[in-house]
């Protein structure tokens, strides 16, 4: 059993490793994807994000309205507080049972914020950081998702530094002008050096 914390800023293309170390056979517990799941029309955790921040930041699906909710939580530090201290046990809590329910030998937890967590360290084996530099994040999230440079780069200043995120990686793969054809050959070298064994 080999429990692998996988990490990376905004934009560093996490969710293209995670798909290939599924594909070696991992099996992939996101906690962005349980997030969107909580915060969907029927999702556990609408009802409190409702009472807590009122019907402004629940869109016309019933989901919670992303882009009212990211300005509110940049423009106060206390409704970025509330809405954690709301989503975070739900996330730890939904993480922990599909966990639990997976009988794979190895899991592989993307999480976006593990360093800034100060938690997860200790619940997984080995951290893998997919890095790259904030040219290429701003560059690929203004592509994928048409935000501005400014939102990114705010978002960027708010998630750990690179190099807080290095310093707590057993490994590293840099994603700034590489093939999918070479990574996924880093992928595999990796794959070989610490699961082949599990």
């Amino acid at each position: 059993m080999l429990r692998i914390g996988l990490t990376g800023g905004i934009g560093s293309g996490k969710s293209t490793v995670a798909g290939l170390l599924a594909a070696h056979g991992a099996q992939i517990i996101d906690t962005d994807a349980i997030a969107r799941r909580l915060t969907s029309p029927a999702g556990a955790a609408m009802a409190d994000i409702r009472d807590a921040f009122g019907a402004d930041l629940v869109d016309a699906t019933g989901s919670l309205d992303r882009e009212r909710m990211r300005a509110l939580a940049f423009a106060d530090p206390g409704a970025k507080r509330r809405l954690e201290a709301i989503l975070h046990p739900m996330i730890g809590a939904e993480t922990a049972r599909e966990a639990d329910a997976s009988s794979a030998d190895i899991k592989v937890f993307d999480v976006p914020l593990l360093v800034e967590s100060g938690h997860w360290r200790s619940r997984v084996d080995r951290v893998l950081v997919f890095d790259c530099s904030e040219a290429t994040q701003v560059e690929r999230v203004v592509r994928r998702a048409g935000w501005s440079p400014e939102a990114v780069r705010a978002v960027i200043a708010q998630q750990a530094t690179r190099s807080a995120r290095l310093a707590r990686a057993d490994a590293v793969i840099r994603n700034d002008g590489i093939t999918l054809a070479e990574l996924a050959a880093e992928v595999d070298a990796l794959w070989r050096l610490w699961c082949a064994p599990a």
